[in-house]
């Protein structure tokens, strides 16, 4: 018998490494969102990489954010479109094109089709400046302060055929300041927004987050109405926030 034994012949094995997930992103404006989850991804903490960002604005900002960051930056104008369905088929063949594991809508500003929809659901998700189920639709920040309500905040949801009507996966709240004007509401929203979009697409990419057809899941248990929800403290604490009030 040979005394030697070779018990190191893996040490210099290499594995290949297992493909990113991928993500494309659309968008219509300055892309603040997006650039959060470029922030995410230079830091190892997306769970995959943003593969392009599509705007149907030609001057939207968001594209010099892609270009910058050198994803694939692509104009598709909707004005050249003679109906929101000619328009929804070709944005499935951009997106299609990129083979993405998720879509994310990053201020995309434009209603879908159902057509669209339902070819991505379940791997298609928003994030709304509102605590859905309230203030769905535009203005979230003016009706909520016109209403007098104590908390604001912003949701993920997953994209179904019901303006922002899909199941929602992850809340951050705001409490709303007896001085509060639009334009501060809008800020702190905005930096909750920033906080918790990366982590509901990485949870997406990696599987904890899933549709189903009565709702979603996190690690295959039903979510609540609200999905997950980081209180005001919470997201106070992770932005650094003044809490004195």
């Amino acid at each position: 018998m040979s005394e030697h034994y070779e018990s190191d012949t893996l040490q210099d094995f290499t594995p290949e490494a297992a493909d990113a997930r991928r993500v494309v992103v659309l968008i219509s404006g300055n892309g603040s969102n997006l650039q959060a989850l470029i922030d995410a991804q230079s830091h190892d903490a997306l769970g995959g990489e943003v593969v392009a960002v599509v705007s149907n604005e030609p001057d939207a900002y968001g594209l010099t954010r892609a270009r910058e960051a050198g994803i694939d930056a692509v104009v598709l104008p909707h004005r050249e479109y003679e109906s929101r369905d000619a328009y929804d088929g070709a944005l499935i063949k951009v997106i299609e094109r990129h083979e993405p594991d998720l879509v994310v809508l990053a201020g995309f500003m434009r209603i879908l089709t159902p057509r669209f929809v339902q070819r991505f659901l379940g791997r298609l998700i928003n994030i709304h400046p509102s605590l859905l189920p309230d203030y769905q639709g535009l203005n979230t920040h003016a009706r909520a302060l016109a209403d007098g309500v104590a908390e604001h905040g912003c949701s993920v949801h997953f994209v179904t055929e019901e303006l922002d009507g899909g199941p929602v996966l992850m809340q951050a709240v705001v409490e709303v300041a007896e001085d509060e004007t639009e334009e501060s509401l809008k800020q702190k929203v905005h930096a909750r927004e920033h906080l918790i979009y990366p982590i509901a697409v990485k949870w997406c990419l990696e599987g904890r987050l899933q549709f189903t057809g009565e709702g979603a899941t996190l690690d295959g248990t039903p979510l609540p109405l609200h999905g997950m929800r980081m209180s005001h403290a919470d997201a106070a604490e992770e932005l650094d926030e003044d809490l004195e009030a």
